[in-house]
């Protein structure tokens, strides 16, 4: 299917590895052209690298999108933008009477406050263009909590808030905003989450990965690969009439109707 978004412009965030490579690779094969963002500098070019391959351009800055600094570096380098994909790394789990108040706003600074940022820059550019789409990628505790998670619960649930508001008021002008939910996914963030279960139980990697795959219905992890298929998609102009729409992508593992 032609997305018909060839030559259109993605910042895509965090985007060197993990779920934000995953956008940054299905956008670049729709023909988008990139700027990738994230912290370390290697992976960051050995990916830029890769999408080059597509034959878009792309320009990687290794910045820390939660800083303003950051923010500032990776906006003056990418220039009028038609796509944005917000990404962050998850706050760590934890238990209630654990986290403090800096470890809420460490939290919302990062899953929240930063995807709000990023819009606020670029969203006039995408109403004046008569053209624009955001995808930002939340999590599945956005629709069915996970108590371990309260921190990204929290932060990811007040950006779902925002959002619901703001899609409806930038639709007019061509531009949609969108949130994807992922469940379990192949990445570091669930190497991360099984290795805390491996050492909690006493068992071994493959063991832990199991055990949660179990409790997917698909019963495996998603790839990286299908999710960047769903993110170009709702970016392509066949998804002009998705506003304001919280997406799962969790293999059927958050029980609800609706």
């Amino acid at each position: 299917m032609d997305l018909g978004i060839k030559g259109k412009r993605a910042l895509v965030c965090a985007s060197s590895k993990g779920l934000g490579r995953g956008c940054a690779q299905a956008l670049a094969q729709a023909g988008c052209d990139l700027v990738l963002n994230a912290r370390g500098s290697d992976a960051l070019e050995a990916t830029a690298e890769a999408m080059r391959a597509c034959g878009v351009t792309v320009t990687a800055v290794a910045a820390d999108i939660t800083t303003a600094e950051g923010r500032a570096r990776v906006l003056n380098a990418a220039g009028p933008v038609d796509i944005l994909v917000t990404n962050a790394g998850g706050p760590p789990p934890g238990m209630w009477h654990d986290w403090t108040e800096a470890d809420f706003l460490k939290a919302i600074g990062a899953n929240m406050l930063t995807p709000i940022a990023l819009m606020t820059a670029l969203l006039p550019g995408m109403i004046a263009r008569k053209w624009g789409r955001v995808i930002n990628i939340t999590s599945q505790s956005v629709k069915a909590p996970i108590a371990q998670l309260g921190l990204s619960n929290a932060a990811r649930t007040g950006l779902t808030g925002y959002v619901a508001g703001t899609a409806r008021q930038v639709a007019p002008f061509g531009v949609t905003i969108n949130n994807l939910l992922p469940g379990i996914h192949d990445t570091d963030r669930a190497h991360a989450l099984d290795s805390g279960v491996m050492a909690k139980q006493g068992i071994t990697m493959d063991a832990a990965r199991a055990l949660r795959a179990a409790t997917i219905p698909a019963r495996r992890y998603g790839t990286a690969a299908e999710f960047g298929a769903a993110c170009a998609f709702l970016c392509s102009q066949h998804a002009r009439y998705i506003v304001g729409q919280n997406r799962l992508l969790d293999g059927g593992d958050t029980n609800g109707t609706i």
